[in-house]
């Protein structure tokens, strides 16, 4: 499950909004909205967060897997 606070955090030290982090990620505004609320993203998502955000393989896992199944999953990726 993705920590929701955490990835707030890091796209306000972005200093992007979120209006401009939609549009860097291909993700639809309102898809992020959505998202940040259930804290449930699809890979391809987190793969294009992670870019626009320039996050490192440890600052994803952080934000978005929270177990250890998960991060095994994506990192076959």
């Amino acid at each position: 499950m993705t920590d929701v606070e955490a990835l707030k955090e890091c796209i306000n030290d972005s200093g992007m909004t979120m209006t401009a982090l939609a549009e860097k990620s291909g993700i639809l505004r309102e898809t992020l909205y959505n998202r940040m609320r259930t804290g449930d993203f699809k890979l391809s998502e987190i793969c294009a967060l992670s870019k626009a955000l320039r996050l490192d393989r440890n600052g994803r896992d952080k934000i978005f897997f929270a177990n250890e199944s998960e991060l095994n999953s994506a990192n076959n990726y």
